[in-house]
């Protein structure tokens, strides 16, 4: 076998092409996976639809990657052909620069992407640097653990932000927030999930995952919230969510691309309230959030589709058609 069946961009706004590609072979310091299953996550949309800067043209998007090492790169010592293992969006740190000298590799000035400066995993193999991979938890299957590669990710360091709340607010209810509430749930926390106006299906959904309450993101909670996670990349959100913090709370933006925030009344920032933003993840988030995921039954939602499918998965995410995740399978 010399070559593959990938989902390739062409040009940012334009629909994946279903191509044949060569077959990758892993450098030194890399591993091949075989992929079982890759979760369609939003920032999957942004490298798509060209909100994020320097699309490469004829990328392959995707970055909730599981599979099977299927080859080894020279110096690869840790893993082993057959081994299960994850690939999520942070691909490669330089590990020379001020931030992962300080332990920020997720800041890092010369990154790479899975999925974005990164062949990614919409495709039947891709090629990862053996550091930034990792072992997956027995108990999901493969389509199962998908999100747990991104949503799961990013939810678990928006909420690590947050971990002291008592009340907490999410908005956008769905690949992230899915997950990340039900860990939040285990542990006690009192969980309120802002959807879309009038989205009943998605209010049903988040109370059965045992949010207290849900309701539209035009909704104010009874009591003030600790803190809120904005999943949506809507601007208009951050305000709405600072008015329903109290004061000392944390409005914490999950997303890597948001529209633009409106100008708000200072008296809504005031109090000591806190925005902040997450910026991708670190492999020690990625061995934490695994350990958490092998403790807690997380219950992720997932609508299959064949990779060949591809265009059609990222319009249902698009259009909010989606209860949970989305993952193509080669």
């Amino acid at each position: 076998m010399s070559d593959m069946t990938a989902m390739t961009l062409p040009r940012t706004g334009a629909a994946l092409d279903a191509s044949r590609v060569p077959l990758p072979e892993p450098g030194p310091g890399q591993v091949r996976v075989k992929i079982a299953a890759c979760g369609v996550c939003r920032t999957d949309l942004h490298v798509v639809d060209g909100d994020l800067p320097d699309v490469p043209q004829g990328v392959i998007p995707g970055h909730e990657i599981v599979g099977t090492v299927d080859a080894l790169g020279s110096g690869v010592s840790d893993l082993a052909k057959g081994d299960r293992v994850g690939v999520p969006w942070l691909g490669h740190s330089c590990g020379t620069c001020f931030y992962c000298g300080e332990g920020l590799e997720n800041l890092c000035d010369a990154p790479g992407f899975t999925g974005y400066t990164i062949q990614g995993g919409y495709a039947e193999y891709c090629v990862a640097d053996a550091r930034y991979v990792f072992p997956l938890p027995d108990r999901y299957g493969d389509a199962e653990a998908a999100p747990l590669l991104c949503a799961g990710l990013i939810g678990y360091r928006s909420w690590a932000m947050v971990r002291e709340a008592k009340r907490l607010g999410m908005y956008g209810f769905g690949a992230a927030a899915h997950i990340i509430a039900q860990v939040a749930v285990a542990k006690g926390v009192e969980v309120h999930a802002f959807t879309r106006e009038g989205d009943a299906a998605a209010q049903e959904f988040a109370r059965s995952l045992g949010c207290a309450w849900a309701g539209g993101s035009d909704e104010s909670p009874a009591e003030p919230l600790d803190a809120a996670i904005i999943f949506a990349p809507v601007g208009p959100l951050v305000p709405a969510a600072l008015r329903a913090v109290r004061k000392g709370g944390t409005v914490v933006c999950a997303g890597i691309h948001m529209s633009d925030i409106p100008a708000f009344p200072y008296r809504i920032l005031w109090g000591e309230r806190v925005v902040r933003s997450v910026a991708n993840l670190t492999r020690a988030d990625g061995e934490e959030f695994m350990r958490l995921a092998a403790e807690v039954p997380i219950a992720t939602h997932v609508t299959e589709y064949p990779l060949a499918d591809a265009n059609r998965a990222l319009d249902d995410l698009r259009e909010g058609r989606i209860n949970g995740a989305a993952v193509l399978i080669p």
